[in-house]
């Protein structure tokens, strides 16, 4: 491996820039990097008071765990299924705060940072490293941290945007041959297929997207092989795209920001994707303070912002980070994209989700849960799409809005629902 003259040493001597009583990031996503991080965690014994602050990382959460948690302390900017269980004990805390947003905190000194961890390519002939696939906050993490420590592996894919870090401002490395992490393409469920034609149905010839991750969005993708000049300006994608890009579909022409370019500041998913962006101009990276600024978003056409909720409340209140005081997830970008897709020329912000839960619930309901959190207002909601239909709520009165999203309930909950809106909107 090429590393110029990067200061290589053992896992254990470069996770001995840590000491007692510092805030530390983790690079997260793809690039998570997991020999650092349990390296790290070794040393629990004589540590002690060190917070960890990450957006979603993969791999195991030691620092969560029993013994190694008596020496750390996570705040999560997101909370993902390996964190999910200790955000809720005295060794885990969640932020909540826009996506967009965070970069703030480093750059306005509210949570300095003392080291952080990241993974990178091999350095180029200039000695630039490549932040890979996860750009997001960790370019702000990394220009502000007083130490950077990285995890330098050749698997990592080189990507074009602003993602680089010249090896001068790396105080030490590790040197690692493994795959990052991958997320596989899922298998839709027939309601997942449904609704992802219904909002295929909204997406407009020339329209700027921001999916997430999962089996909607891949269907929403896989149903418009026959639209034309679509752009992305996302906060990641996934392999969905790819025959999109690979059929013409997807050339970001009608972009006002970075035309012909994909925008994004993460990427999750195949081999083939992590394949797809390796020294690919096309595609962008950018940290998230900007893919998420509803200032830069709503300049692009026809933004069509497409998110999902845990439930939704009859006046179209949504939670989308949160059962009841139980903190799932987070708030992510959600209104962000919500917001710009509001405000962009021809824009429609869509929340999809299916109509009941695993367990035959409805989510759309008369209250959020006691304690739920409302991660995109009322105000800020439009369109709302389940297996049962689409319906805009924008310019719509409370009694209207409750009928709409009735009719999109599922049946066997919307006489329930009904009821519920009768004893609450005629009084």
């Amino acid at each position: 491996m090429n590393t110029h003259s990067l200061k290589i040493v053992s896992p254990e001597q470069a996770v001995s820039a840590v000491k007692s009583g510092d805030r530390i990031y983790f690079q997260g996503a793809a690039m998570t990097p997991n020999t650092l991080i349990d390296s790290l965690c070794e040393r629990y014994q004589e540590l002690s008071d060190v917070e960890i602050l990450q957006i979603h990382t993969h791999g195991d959460a030691k620092y969560l765990e029993a013994p190694y948690n008596k020496a750390f302390h996570l705040s999560a900017f997101f909370v993902g299924g390996n964190t999910r269980k200790g955000v809720h004990t005295d060794h885990g805390d969640y932020v909540p705060v826009f996506l967009g947003e965070i970069h703030w905190l480093f750059r306005r000194n509210i949570l300095p940072l003392d080291v952080a961890f990241i993974q990178v390519s091999p350095p180029d002939r200039h000695g630039y490293c490549s932040l890979g696939a996860s750009v997001d906050i960790t370019l702000p993490a990394i220009l502000t941290a007083k130490k950077v420590v990285a995890q330098v592996n050749p698997k990592v894919p080189r990507t074009h945007g602003d993602g680089i870090i010249h090896i001068n401002k790396i105080h030490c490395a590790i040197e690692v041959d493994t795959p990052i992490h991958a997320s596989e393409v899922g298998t839709p469920t027939d309601i997942e297929t449904t609704i992802g034609k219904h909002v295929a149905g909204l997406v407009e010839d020339g329209a700027t997207l921001q999916m997430g991750i999962g089996n909607i969005p891949n269907v929403v993708l896989a149903n418009l092989t026959n639209h034309q000049r679509l752009g992305i300006h996302t906060e990641m994608f996934s392999d969905g795209i790819l025959p999109l890009v690979e059929k013409g579909i997807i050339t970001g022409e009608e972009k006002e920001i970075k035309t012909n370019k994909i925008v994004t500041c993460f990427a999750m998913g195949t081999q083939k994707l992590y394949d797809f962006i390796d020294d690919n101009p096309l595609v962008h990276f950018k940290e998230a303070g900007y893919t998420n600024d509803t200032a830069i978003i709503r300049q692009n056409p026809k933004v069509t912002a497409i998110n999902s909720a845990i439930e939704i409340d009859l006046t179209g209140q949504v939670c989308a980070d949160s059962i009841g005081t139980y903190q799932y997830s987070g708030v992510g970008g959600q209104m962000d994209f919500i917001r710009g897709a509001s405000l962009s020329e021809g824009g429609k912000p869509i929340i999809a989700m299916p109509s009941i839960t695993a367990k035959g619930i409805s989510k759309i309901t008369p209250f959020l849960k006691e304690g739920a959190s409302v991660t995109t207002t009322r105000a800020h909601v439009h369109y709302v799409a389940t297996e049962y239909g689409v319906v805009n709520l924008f310019g719509k009165g409370l009694k209207q809005r409750a009928k709409e999203l009735i009719s999109i309930a599922h049946p066997d909950h919307r006489e329930a629902l009904e009821r519920q809106a009768y004893l609450r909107f005629h009084k």
